[in-house]
């Protein structure tokens, strides 16, 4: 059992360092869920002396007004008989102290190092641990007194500030409250009470602890309220009797003054039935096997808690990205693998591993095709524009037998129309290339995490397809007009020679352009021109696909790789500049998770009873 007290004390202690105060804040805490014993009592009700009195060493600060301005968490290691007693402060570790005058002084300097010389007041803790023989094994955390005025030189919210940092402990449903209240004041205006009371209604967490009890009006005794009467709590009342101010001026020695407690509770009439259990003595066991009780039965949802934790603060550090290097090289190779990253994303998409690359076959084996026979060659093909595209490509003399020159005005003035389809292709599968980059930039966290590098990675990106796209452009209209500019001959040869022909050589030449013969000569056009329309729906993907998709793939960001290893270091630097608040956020969470993770270890080292 004396091992779960250990096991909390190194947890406490690891939060400190780490910053987990069990202040509100965006990160979880680990303090607020450790069990704990928080001293609670207004100025003068003798807190502090019982406190001395557990440890048996004059150790606090004294004084007037506010001496506790911040919390001290107070551990105790029962250490072997014989062995000399000491004291360490978590700031000054490896730093023993073995007179607690010194300790003193210490306390007080801390204090000021963090609040001032204005006696503000902090909720950082101090952390003290005393080994000694004559102690048990117990933490307390000491929060400053309640009180009721500002004294001179602290903001007036004083008053207010310190009840709040003490609601804000003894709150928590983990936290054991000692409230101590003096015997020589009415305990209806204890501070201790009125606050624990709101806290813990039922009293199931407050020890009620009575001090003064020897300096009481004669005739007077506090028998009801250490019996539960006036006041009744789930565990007993324990009186004290501490040294009085001319004790501690004239350094009475704590074990004779333990000794003369013990013979007045035993010697008094009045608590002589009580004597059993009243004495500072007694009040340290008390709170030990307390402590040990509420820790042993708190253990498995500690336990549970920080398996939680640990797993969502290593996905969100794991979302955040990793700290970046500080040389050149270390830069360099994270923008590379950063790069690395997003490629592979954009290949995945174009191969079908993530959604998106099928809409490249759709512009293929749909809009294309469609966008062809969308393409009616009215115009090209009408009556009017045949007959006047043969009759200019005969010039002065007539053609003879078929108006080869008039067939191939047609031809190419119908099929330079097919350009548009082909070039609509080409930007159909520049967008959904753009689209893909979008996409592949979203799904690469380490790009949000650099800005300044997401702009450049996507800007160079864009560059290249729109290189891509210029060359996937000129290649793929190059085929359209190589379909004007030579015409495949043994399409026609295989035509019946009586369609080409003029008719009667007998007819005038004027009527041997009557519809019907222009007519023969539109239709002779489309079939070709329909022929070739079936050869480009196969030939312009093929050159898409080289050249703009098969690129993409192979080459996206080599230009840029290129032109980043010509950067200096400042540029380097420059683009993996992240927001001031995602570093602060890491850098948080990775404090936090390795406090978790300690404690984890820790709970892992200690086996308790089951």
């Amino acid at each position: 059992m004396e091992n779960l007290i250990s096991l909390v004390n190194k947890i406490q202690r690891a939060c400190t360092a780490l910053g987990d105060h069990g202040e509100a804040s965006a990160l979880p805490t680990l303090w607020d869920s450790l069990p704990a014993i928080a001293v609670v009592g207004g100025q003068s009700s003798g807190k502090s002396s019982v406190l001395e009195s557990i440890v048996g060493k004059d150790f606090l600060p004294r004084g007037s007004g506010i001496v506790t301005r911040r919390p001290l968490v107070l551990q105790l290691h029962k250490s072997d008989e014989g062995s000399r007693e000491y004291a360490e402060f978590l700031h000054l570790q490896r730093k023993r102290f073995t007179a607690f005058s010194a300790v003193r002084k210490e306390i007080q300097d801390e204090t000021d190092r963090e609040t001032g010389q204005m006696k503000q007041i902090s909720s950082v803790p101090i952390h003290l641990s005393i080994y000694s023989p004559n102690v048990v094994n117990l933490t307390l955390v000491d929060l400053p007194g309640l009180t009721k005025v500002a004294v001179e030189g602290q903001p007036d919210t004083i008053v207010q500030d310190i009840e709040n940092m003490v609601r804000s402990y003894i709150e928590k449903p983990n936290c054991i409250i000692l409230a101590i209240s003096p015997a020589n004041q009415d305990l209806a205006t204890s501070d201790a009470i009125k606050i624990s009371r709101e806290v813990d209604p039922a009293g199931e967490r407050t020890i009620g602890v009575l001090t003064k009890i020897d300096l009481m009006d004669k005739g007077t005794d506090a028998v009801d309220i250490l019996e539960g009467k006036s006041y009744r709590l789930k565990f007993p009342w324990i009186g004290v009797v501490n040294r009085s101010q001319a004790d501690i001026n004239k350094n009475v020695d704590m074990i004779a003054a333990r000794r003369r407690e013990r013979e007045y509770f035993a010697s008094t009439p009045e608590y002589k039935h009580l004597a059993q259990r009243m004495g500072s003595e007694y009040l340290a066991k008390v709170l030990s096997k307390h402590l040990e009780t509420v820790i042993k039965s708190r253990i498995p949802g500690i336990q549970s808690l920080i398996n939680k934790t640990v797993a969502e603060l290593e996905t969100e550090l794991s979302r955040l990205g990793k700290p970046i290097a500080a040389d050149a090289g270390g830069k360099l190779y994270t923008i590379m693998e950063i790069c690395r990253l997003f490629d592979q994303n954009y290949r995945e998409h174009l191969d079908g591993v993530r959604s998106g690359g099928d809409k490249v076959y759709n512009v293929f084996d749909n809009q294309l095709p469609a966008a062809l026979q969308r393409l009616q060659f009215d115009k090209q093909l009408s009556m009017e524009n045949i007959r006047k595209l043969i009759t200019e490509a005969d010039g002065y003399q007539p053609h003879l037998i078929a108006p080869e020159q008039g067939y191939r005005r047609l031809i190419e003035s119908t099929l330079v129309t097919i350009r548009g389809p082909a070039e609509a292709s080409v930007d159909a599968i520049h967008s959904i290339l753009k689209d893909l980059v979008h996409k592949a930039m979203n799904e690469t966290p380490e790009l949000k995490q650099y800005p300044a590098l997401r702009t450049e990675v996507g800007n160079a990106a864009m560059e290249s397809l729109e290189r891509m796209r210029e060359q996937s452009k000129r290649a793929t209209l190059q085929l359209v007009d190589m379909e004007c500019c030579y015409l495949t001959v043994d399409f026609f040869r295989k035509l019946p020679q009586e369609a080409d022909k003029g008719g009667n050589p007998s007819q005038s030449i004027f009527d041997r352009y009557n519809e019907a013969y222009l007519r023969r000569i539109g239709t002779t056009v489309l079939s070709y021109v329909n022929a070739v329309c079936a050869g480009l729906c196969h030939s312009i993907p093929k050159s898409i696909v080289y050249c703009q998709v098969r690129e993409a793939k192979r080459s996206l960001l080599d230009f840029y790789y290129t032109e980043l290893g010509k950067l200096e270091q400042n540029r380097l630097s420059a683009l993996l500049n992240e927001d001031p608040a995602i570093m602060e956020r890491r850098s948080a969470l990775a404090k936090r998770l390795e406090l978790y993770r300690s404690a984890q270890a820790e709970i892992d080292t200690v086996a308790w009873a089951k």
